[in-house]
C-alpha cells in the first residue's frame, strides 16, 4: 500500500511537470486545455479500484493542478496568454 501511495505521488508530479512544460512550450497553440485530459483520466479512478485506476487518478490530478487557473475558470479551448514563463506556478 505504501508503494502504491509513493507511485501515485511520483506519477502526480510527473503529470504536473508534463502539464507545465506543455503550458510553457505549447500554451500559444490554439487548442484544448490540458486540464480536460486530466479530468478524463481522473474519472475512472473514482469508480474503479485497482492499481492502474489509482495511477490514472494521480496523473489526472497532476494535470489538473498544473492548469488549475483554467480549470477554475472553465476555459476549455484557446491559447494561453502568459506574461511570465514559470515552472513552479499554478496557471
Amino acid at each position: 500500500m505504501i508503494l502504491l501511495i509513493v507511485n501515485c505521488l511520483i506519477i502526480g508530479f510527473i503529470a504536473y511537470a508534463i502539464g507545465r512544460i506543455g503550458h510553457i512550450y505549447g500554451g500559444h497553440l490554439d487548442g484544448p486545455d490540458h486540464w480536460i485530459w486530466g479530468v478524463l483520466l481522473f474519472i475512472p479512478g473514482l469508480f474503479i479500484f485497482n492499481e492502474w485506476a489509482f495511477l490514472m487518478f494521480a496523473f489526472g490530478v497532476g494535470l489538473i493542478i498544473s492548469d488549475l487557473k483554467d480549470f477554475i475558470n472553465l476555459k476549455f479551448y484557446g491559447p494561453d496568454h502568459v506574461e511570465k514563463l514559470r515552472f513552479w506556478h499554478i496557471d
